[in-house]
């Protein structure tokens, strides 16, 4: 679990340049203090990491307890023990609803967006490095490729192929690279 968490603290990190850190084993415990510190996102995701290993360990009444207070302190709603693969960013938390099937590695999740089910009990299965940007929804049983980005207010209720840039209601592709 702290391993996950560290790569999501390693995303914090590289939005200050003086740190110059490479990697995300070169951040020290009092530096991922100082980054839970000054970002109160960052502490939801910590919150979500410590309820998932609860839930993984089968911790009783925690995982549900926390689940509620990362919803009540930070406006997210998130599901505790969702497959989430480290470097999560969500600058702006609140407004959010996370359901995936699966996140990859290093994806950036901007304010408002919503990644759940649309008809029947499917959930989007999200690749790596993607962005998605704020007020986006991406709903069903679909996957987004790896190296994508999802436009702001974005609709996204179908396959999307990797490296490309998708906008629009109901989402196209406008780019591919």
């Amino acid at each position: 679990m702290f391993d996950i968490f560290r790569q999501d603290a390693y995303r914090w990190s590289v939005y200050h340049p003086q740190l110059r850190l490479t990697n995300a084993s070169q951040l020290s415990t009092w530096l991922i203090i100082w980054l839970l510190f000054h970002h109160m996102p960052l502490r939801a995701t910590a919150w979500f990491r410590f309820g998932s290993w609860c839930k993984h360990k089968r911790i009783p009444f925690l995982p549900g307890h926390i689940q509620r207070r990362i919803y009540r302190h930070y406006g997210l709603e998130i599901v505790i023990g969702a497959d989430i693969e480290g470097g999560l960013y969500i600058p702006h938390p609140i407004g959010t609803v996370i359901a995936p099937k699966h996140i990859g590695h290093n994806c950036s999740i901007f304010a408002a967006v919503t990644i759940g089910m649309r008809n029947e009990w499917k959930f989007p299965d999200i690749g790596n490095d993607v962005f998605i940007g704020a007020g986006a929804r991406v709903l069903g049983g679909i996957c987004v490729g790896n190296n994508v980005t999802i436009g702001a207010n974005a609709v996204v209720i179908h396959d999307i192929p990797e490296h490309s840039t998708a906008i629009g209601i109901p989402a196209k592709i406008i780019k591919k690279k």
